[in-house]
């Protein structure tokens, strides 16, 4: 039979692929519902657009875009391909149809299919009545079934058991609650509710459930119309409500009202019957506290239904004030001195922290003056909580009372010290830790008796006074808050003071971190100028907005180029650390972390390069190189300066005879002279051996300088007589002038030259000399007048000038007396006026450029002809 069925399905669907032979394929049945688990069977039919070369046994299935393989597929005839899939649980799910030809897929249609469940019974109805308004009713559904639901909501009325088929109201949902609206919500107790559910896989119908409709009112929330307190009495407040108009009559009614401070959380209920014919409510709350604003709200009920109303707009009133009955919590900072000697005394104060509260504060009283002159009170009134007094150095009392519009609290008194009070340490240690939630400090005092201390606390970058937080501690040496009133990784200040009447004690201070963690920046290394072996690394402290916690030590970390790195770690109040035993001329990468008990965190790093020399070796280098720069500029400025004296001992200067002014040179004159004939005719040779050296007929060197500055003197003024005629055009000398010039050289001059003898030594070259002309006579003469000249200091006898006229070859160069020869060819006259012609030449002085003298070199090269 159902084969048949399948037969004739697959014929009508050729005949729709025939009639509808535009399309290219379909597959039937289309988006097709199944229960999750069964059996899908699908067809896919070929239009002919594809039958010409294609046929069913190229038709290919996927399911979601996986092949389904072979054996699900059956062939019904050449256009007409199906398929069965066993077990189907995909909630949803998209099958498609394709043709392969050639190699080649072609998707010809899809399409989608789900599974699910039918429905099951519903269950749970209820029902809300909101009278002449809604009717409302809810129920379960049970298992999702995954599938298109619809639900149908029956009213019906009942007598008894017996339900009326004339008399059923309906609704339609696809959700789980439908309502019936006013006109078709009467009122009645005889209903029963039935739900339907149904989808393509079934139905199922619930119960009638029977509801009476009293039992399911439920109002409208009641309107506030007042909230208020009566003039003169205290604590209490009136509540005045209004009552809905839809309400089932004759009905007796439940109201309550709900009131709380607004400082609290929790709420109070009081209860207020009524009947269906009152309209207004009302109820008076007591036991309230002074000066407190409430928060009220009211609901109500019928006595027989089980849904309460919604609750009516809050609305809030303040019960009657009365003068506040604490003092406020006062405290201050003080300042120091400015230069005229005042300060600033920042006054703050708090809110009173106990309940009730005695209503608003209208304004506040300050009144200080000096301790020991009350006289001197001042008043300021101040509406807010803070205030900044400028006062003198003197002790000052401060006392603050509040006011509101029923009195005045007790006056908080505070001292201020005098800035040359010695305030006692009474506070000796103070600790602080955290826990998971709480923020503890502990402290020690050395005297029992305090009994009283203020906490204060504010962060360490915190500059302005009233930023400042405190709490008096009364009877404990401990203290504990909230960890939410601190920041973390912040730094903390916080001071214990203690009080003792209205005098406070010296703080104890101290800094903490509820949280810490690793620092935001790590130190920059400053290296200054490295050593050879050595550098001195230096770095700033971490500024304290990113230290975010105590920082217990710095690592100094340094890695030469292509070597192992290195570390020291040194004390967090160390800034700067030598880094020794360096490699020299090597380059170094340095840099810093900073730790604290979060971790560490490294700053950038900086290179630096070893010196290949340090200081001591420069020096050792340098020291030499200096000195001896420093003795060769010595030696030249030396030598700048005595170039003449070195010149005159190393290289003497020998000066030429033709320029010489204390004779006439011989070549100069006419050779046809009867002198130089003369000279000529008898020149002889001349041994050098045969020349003596006169060396001690002279005075003392003490009186020998005094001499030759009188010789000097004497010259000068001969040169001066003979250059006259020099410079007249005359070259020679006039050595007729023989009495001017014997005046110029008197006798005691040590050195006494002939002029015979200079003529015999100027014309050497020419003229051989035979021997050497005996000087005893001018020895003799010489000595007379040296005798003469100093009769009265008996420097020299006359026999020593004889006994001393030794040749000495060692003073060829620097003898003081040089002696002439004398040729034995010159003519008589000339050898017998050897005093009558004799020339006085000055005395020899060392190191005197410019002094004429013959040495005897000169005679050695008249020997040699």
């Amino acid at each position: 039979m159902f084969s048949c069925l399948v037969c004739l399905f697959v014929l009508l669907c050729s005949t729709i692929a025939d009639e509808n032979s535009i399309r290219d394929a379909d597959i039937f049945p289309s988006s097709p519902e199944i229960e999750r688990g069964s059996t899908l069977k699908l067809f896919c039919v070929l239009g002919k657009r594809y039958t010409q070369h294609r046929n069913a046994s190229h038709i290919i299935w996927k399911l979601n875009h996986e092949l389904i393989a072979q054996e699900n597929y059956n062939i019904v005839n050449e256009t007409v391909s199906s398929i069965t899939i066993h077990n189907f649980t995909y909630s949803k799910a998209h099958v498609k149809c394709f043709t392969k030809y050639l190699g080649k897929e072609q998707l010809l249609v899809h399409t989608e299919v789900k599974s699910g469940f039918p429905p099951d019974t519903p269950g749970n109805i209820s029902c809300i009545y909101y009278f002449e308004a809604e009717l409302t009713c809810t129920w379960t559904s049970g298992r999702e079934t995954n599938l298109t639901t619809n639900y149908t909501l029956y009213r019906k009325m009942t007598e008894g058991t017996v339900t009326l088929p004339n008399i059923v109201n309906s609704c339609q949902s696809k959700t789980e609650s439908c309502s019936f609206y006013y006109p078709y919500t009467p009122y009645s107790s005889s209903f029963c509710f039935q739900v339907k559910a149904e989808n393509v896989l079934g139905e199922a119908s619930s119960d009638c459930v029977h509801i009476p409709m009293e039992k399911i009112e439920k109002f409208e929330p009641p309107e506030i119309v007042s909230v208020k307190k009566i003039t003169g009495i205290k604590q209490l407040l009136t509540v005045t409500w209004k009552m809905p108009e839809k309400i089932l009559p004759s009905q007796d009614l439940h109201c309550q009202v709900q009131y709380r401070n607004l400082y609290s959380n929790s709420s109070d209920f009081i209860t207020v019957p009524l009947n269906s014919a009152q309209k207004i409510g009302s109820c008076n709350l007591t036991g309230l506290w002074d000066s407190t604003e409430y928060l009220v709200a009211v609901r109500c009920i019928s006595v027989v239904s089980i849904f309460w109303s919604e609750w009516s707009r809050g609305k809030t009133a303040s019960t009657e004030e009365k003068a506040p009955s604490e003092k406020v919590d006062l405290w201050r900072v003080i300042e120091s001195s400015h230069s005229g000697g005042s300060r600033s005394v920042h006054l703050m104060w708090k809110p009173l922290r106990s309940f009730p509260l005695s209503g608003r504060i209208l304004r506040y009283k300050i009144q200080y003056f000096p301790e020991k002159n009350a006289a001197l009170k001042v008043t300021n009134f101040s509406t807010d909580k803070k205030i900044i007094l400028l006062l003198n150095e003197a002790a000052y009392i401060i006392s603050i009372t509040a006011y509101n519009s029923a009195g005045s609290s007790p006056e908080a008194i505070l001292r201020i010290p005098s800035t040359d009070e010695k305030l006692s340490q009474i506070i000796e240690t103070v600790r602080t830790f955290t826990t998971n939630e709480e923020v503890v400090v502990e402290w020690t005092a050395s005297e029992p008796e305090v009994t009283e201390y203020v906490v204060e606390w504010y962060e360490e970058l915190e500059t302005d006074p009233f930023g400042r937080s405190w709490q008096y501690v009364s009877n404990s040496t401990n203290w504990k808050t909230n960890k939410n009133n601190f920041k973390p990784f912040i730094c903390y200040n916080i001071s214990v003071y203690p009080l003792y009447g209205n005098k406070v004690a010296a703080p104890y201070s101290i800094q903490t971190y509820v949280q810490e963690k690793k620092p935001s920046e790590g130190p920059v290394a400053d290296t200054g100028i490295p050593g050879k072996n050595e550098v001195t690394i230096k770095w700033k402290e971490i500024s304290k907005d990113k230290r975010n916690g105590f920082i217990s030590n710095y690592t100094i970390f340094y890695k030469p180029e292509d070597g192992k790195e290195l570390n020291e770690t040194v004390n967090s109040d160390v800034l700067q650390y030598k880094l020794k035993s360096l490699q020299a001329n090597t380059q170094y990468t340095v840099y810093i972390m900073a730790s604290n008990a979060a971790g560490g965190t490294s700053g950038e790093p900086k290179t630096f390069k070893t010196l290949k020399f340090n200081k001591e070796d420069v020096i050792f280098i340098a020291l030499p190189v200096g000195l001896s720069m420093l003795f060769l500029l010595g030696l030249w400025i030396t030598c700048i300066l005595k170039k003449h004296t070195f010149k005159k001992v190393c290289w003497p200067d020998i000066p030429n005879p033709a320029e010489s002014i204390a004779v006439e040179w011989p070549l100069d004159a006419s050779m046809n002279n009867s002198f130089m004939k003369g000279v000529t005719s008898e020149a002889k040779t001349i041994d050098f051996e045969d020349v003596s050296v006169l060396e001690h007929c002279f005075p003392e060197e003490s009186q020998e300088g005094s001499l030759l500055m009188n010789c000097e003197n004497r010259l000068s003024e001969c040169t001066d007589i003979n250059t006259k005629d020099m410079i007249n055009g005359d070259k020679k000398i006039l050595y007729n002038e023989e009495n001017e010039v014997d005046r110029c050289f008197l006798p005691p001059l040590p050195y006494i030259i002939t002029d015979q003898d200079i003529r015999n030594q100027i014309h050497s070259n020419a003229i051989p000399v035979k021997e050497v002309q005996h000087i005893e006579m001018l020895e003799d003469d010489l000595c007379e007048s040296q005798q003469t000249s100093f009769k009265n200091e008996d420097v020299l006898k006359l026999e020593d000038c004889s006994e001393k006229a030794l040749f000495n070859p060692y003073l060829k160069n620097s003898v003081k007396t040089r002696e002439f020869l004398i040729s034995e060819n010159l003519p008589e006259h000339s050898k017998n006026e050897p005093s009558s012609r004799s020339t006085v030449l000055p005395p020899f002085q060392q190191n005197v450029p410019g002094q004429s003298y013959v040495t005897v070199d000169m005679f050695g090269l008249a020997t040699a002809h």
